[in-house]
């Protein structure tokens, strides 16, 4: 009889053992919110979960990367459309002449040589004060025609780099510092402020 009884309760206590666990173990997978999380986040806008600070565009970081003097449209004396936005991440050089001014004769050759040493440098002459005529009969004669020249009548150019009077450099670093200097520089002098521009 004991046995009988013994047996009895050991067989309830298995099924109730059973039971507990299958019933934990049902509430767990009814009550999991792991199935309800996924079909939430297949279901979220892609905006939502890209959101917060908008990236700026390729053309916002391209815009904020040029340097306000190289935002300029001009037209160089090949008649070609020239855009100073193109000179932007370069050191570049800047050579304000004008065709009747004797200083700007007498550096040209300094300013050719010193082009053809530094090809990592951009060169740009910048003609004013005169007639497109004459400024292109000064690069002719001055042999500077492997530089960029632009026609700057009107002194658009000059008065955006602040420049009054000729000759006169504008060195400008890839970050868009700039340095400027009144000519007439010579060979050495040139070369001094090519190697500070460039860090050579």
């Amino acid at each position: 009889m004991t046995r009988m009884r013994t047996a009895a309760v050991l067989a309830m206590a298995t099924l109730l053992v059973a039971a507990c666990g299958t019933m934990e173990q049902d509430d767990m997978t009814a009550s999991s919110p792991t199935s309800e999380m996924t079909s939430e986040m297949t279901s979220a806008p892609t905006s939502e979960m890209t959101s917060g600070a908008a990236s700026p565009t390729a053309s916002q970081e391209a815009a904020a990367t040029v340097p306000a003097a190289l935002r300029f449209s001009a037209r160089t004396l090949n008649g070609e459309t020239f855009q100073g936005e193109g000179l932007a991440g370069r050191p570049v050089v800047f050579w304000f002449w004008a065709a009747w001014c004797p200083k700007c004769l007498s550096e040209a050759p300094a300013v050719k040589s010193a082009a053809a040493a530094y090809g990592d440098v951009a060169f740009v002459g910048v003609g004013g004060l005169d007639t497109e005529t004459a400024m292109k009969e000064f690069v002719q004669r001055t042999g500077t025609g492997d530089l960029t020249h632009l026609s700057d009548a009107k002194g658009a150019i000059w008065t955006k780099l602040g420049v009054s009077e000729q000759s006169t450099f504008v060195f400008m670093k890839p970050d868009g510092s700039t340095e400027k200097v009144s000519g007439p520089l010579n060979q050495d002098k040139l070369d001094k402020h090519l190697r500070v521009l460039t860090g050579r």
